[in-house]
């Protein structure tokens, strides 16, 4: 059977309808593409002559400076350019000398000067005068800087080309709505005859724009028609696929609660690992007051060491409200937060029978410009781990000493080593199925102390058994974090 005959079997109703439909669509795409080519190769020419003037002002304007190779004369060119070229809506001009490198741009904090220019500018380039990316709307020219007959530098130049393309879809929308005028004119006839059939799909469409606002009702079967089985097999159809969405969305429910109560399990377990962790040394130093309150040196310390227990208990419950209260404790860590680190860690080692190893190389200064609650906690976190997986009687050691500009904290064990899921806790971007599982909580919370503080992670395998774990934490990252952000 022929495609001719096959369409002269469709009822008129669809026929009429679909020719109208398909004539004004190949009327509409003939003139859109001449209209729309023609424009585009004027908007072309237009925007390459202000490109060539504004290469040309621009290299007369900075030669003498490039082969001073005076940065700032560079830099002032540019930047009086942007003002005297508004029309051609420069985003972004990149000087380079001979050898490549940025002698002046823009923006300097994203280009810095003498820095060596991104491959991307090199690859970006066409072979017309300005070559435009319709993704970026943005356009792309280059100037190679001549000095009696030798190169000197080159002028990268962005622009933005946004306007062209708003002007295209200016023209194009009006040809849609003329060619849509016209659509209705020359298809009323058709659509008078079609009117019953359309009837049942309006009821359709306005189920549609409802689901489109999120109130998705199904069609109530006194609105399907009775003797029509194929508008009625689409309404029947809608109503299942509302039914079905409706159970994907009770069912979405359902996750996001369970993962909600895991996320609440994992907290609730993190605070008690690490309120627990301090609160064995506050029943010492309470045992230790009951024995020998009546020494003044012993009262005193033990006193002091259930203060500073509480203040590291109190950052704990603090830290987790920081998603709606930031921390307001502002402490700086000092010798005596890894004094009581020690001190805690006393009662684990003594039943373990185990050693620390303890190498601290303060630098004398009273305070380090880093948060102690946050290192206090982690540091613990980290030596009861490595308590944990040493064998009774080895050898728990920590190792920490201050540069100029960063704090290195190295605490090793004599355990069997660590998983890759759970190493990557602490190393990887993602905390990874462990945390999830509810794996791993104390590393878990040692990650979250090292990224609020701007610092990083590392671990190794040392060489006469055991794992070490490197904690590098700047000076002011926290501060700095937040800036970025």
């Amino acid at each position: 059977m022929s495609l001719l005959r096959r369409f002269r079997l469709i009822p008129v109703t669809y026929r009429v309808p679909a020719i109208v439909a398909l004539l004004m669509v190949v009327i509409s795409a003939v003139i859109s593409e001449h209209v729309l080519d023609r424009l585009s190769r004027t908007q072309e020419g237009f925007l390459n002559g202000l490109a060539e003037t504004y290469l040309d002002g621009l290299s007369s304007a900075v030669i003498p400076s490039v082969l001073r190779g005076d940065v700032w004369e560079v830099f002032d060119a540019l930047d009086r350019s942007k003002s005297s070229y508004a029309a051609l809506s420069p985003i972004e001009t990149v000087v380079t000398g001979s050898d490549g490198r940025i002698l002046a741009a823009t923006d300097p904090t994203r280009m810095a000067t003498f820095s060596q220019l991104p491959d991307s500018y090199l690859s970006r380039y066409g072979p017309g005068v300005v070559t435009i990316d319709e993704s970026a709307l943005t356009g792309f020219a280059k100037r190679d800087l001549i000095y009696q007959g030798q190169p000197v530098g080159t002028i990268h130049a962005t622009f933005d080309v946004s306007r062209l393309f708003a002007e295209r879809r200016e023209i194009l929308f009006t040809l849609l709505v003329t060619n849509g005028v016209l659509a209705v004119l020359f298809s009323l006839g058709g659509f008078l005859i079609v009117r019953q059939m359309i009837a049942p799909m309006r009821v359709l469409e306005n189920h549609m724009r409802s689901a489109a606002h999120g109130a998705a009702e199904p069609i109530s079967p006194v609105e399907i028609p009775a003797g029509d089985s194929e508008v009625a097999g689409l309404f029947r159809g809608y109503n299942t696929l509302v039914h079905a969405e409706r159970e994907r969305a009770n069912f979405a429910m359902q996750l996001a609660e369970e993962e909600k109560l895991s996320s609440l399990g994992r907290l609730a377990s993190g605070m008690a690992h690490e309120i627990n962790n301090p609160l064995g040394g506050l029943f010492n130093a309470l045992d230790t007051l009951k024995t020998h309150g009546e020494t003044p040196g012993v009262r005193d310390t033990s006193i002091s060491l259930i203060e500073r227990g509480l203040a590291g208990i109190r950052d704990v419950v603090e830290a987790a409200l920081a998603t709606y209260r930031p921390e307001r404790s502002q402490r700086l860590l000092t010798a005596e937060d890894f004094d009581d680190v020690r001190l805690l860690l006393k009662p684990e080692l003594r039943r373990r029978r185990q050693r620390l190893d303890w190498d601290m190389a303060w630098n004398g200064a009273g305070e380090i410009p880093i948060k102690g609650g946050p290192v206090r906690q982690a540091v613990l976190n980290l030596l009861l781990n490595a308590s944990t997986v040493t064998p009774e009687g080895g050898v728990v050691s920590l190792k920490a000493g201050s540069s100029d500009d960063r704090l290195r904290i190295e605490i090793g064990d004599q355990g069997p080593g660590m998983s890759p899921d759970i190493a990557a806790i602490l190393t990887h971007e993602d905390p990874g199925p462990a945390v999830r599982a509810g794996r791993g909580l104390g590393l878990w919370m040692v990650r979250r102390v090292v990224d609020d503080l701007g610092g990083s992670a590392n671990i190794t395998a040392k060489q006469n058994g055991g794992t070490a774990i490197t904690l590098e934490i700047p000076f002011g990252g926290e501060t700095a974090k937040a800036n970025a952000a």
